[in-house]
């Protein structure tokens, strides 16, 4: 869903003062925005992913913006380029992000337009000491020409536990911050 600054800005009663024109985002790049309690401190917070400039050959970059609870503005916490693979203009390859009940932050990408390789990812983000974190790993693929060939991960980063095709997984848990993130963190602890 895409939404503008402006639109974000009136729904939540936020600060038109929020972000400075030195560091405004043209409302155009905004993919998905999702409002949520992401430090728990009772007051409203925004994440977004953001399209990189047209000309631009890199990945979509996360924005986590966190309120100050005193004035109610945002503040940015977090900026995490070249992270989320999508593209707008391509239906079934639209990213998204999700504000879950807890208090995470569910991004999710996938292909389900294009070639016989289908798949969707699931990152799970949460705040801890004091920053974002990759909580949560999830993978699930299949080929379109080959119904047996599928593929089903799910892994909690911070534990190194879960399950990949149905069997267990164990590695040493991590603390990767979004901002450090590579999905081959999941990629591998998945192949284990």
């Amino acid at each position: 869903m895409k939404m503008s600054l402006a639109v974000l800005t009136a729904l939540f009663g936020l600060s038109a003062q929020v972000v400075s024109a030195a560091d405004a985002i043209d409302p155009e790049r905004i993919l998905s925005a999702a409002t949520g309690d992401w430090d728990k401190d009772g007051n409203v917070d925004l994440a977004m992913l953001v399209a990189p400039d047209a000309d631009s050959d890199e990945d979509n970059a996360v924005y986590i913006y966190l309120n100050d609870g005193d004035t109610g503005a945002l503040t940015l916490k977090t900026i995490a380029p070249n992270k989320i693979w999508g593209h707008l203009a391509m239906a079934g390859q639209v990213p998204s992000i999700t504000a879950l009940p807890n208090g995470s932050i569910l991004i999710t990408s996938h292909n389900d337009a294009v070639g016989r390789d289908r798949w969707e990812q699931k990152l799970t983000v949460a705040y801890r000491n004091f920053d974002f974190v990759v909580a949560g790993y999830t993978y699930t693929s299949y080929d379109t020409l080959d119904p047996d060939n599928m593929s089903d991960c799910d892994f909690n980063v911070l534990t190194g536990k879960g399950k990949s095709n149905g069997r267990s997984v164990a590695v040493t848990g991590r603390l990767v911050f979004l901002k450090d993130w590579n999905d081959d963190v999941g990629q591998t602890a998945c192949q284990k």
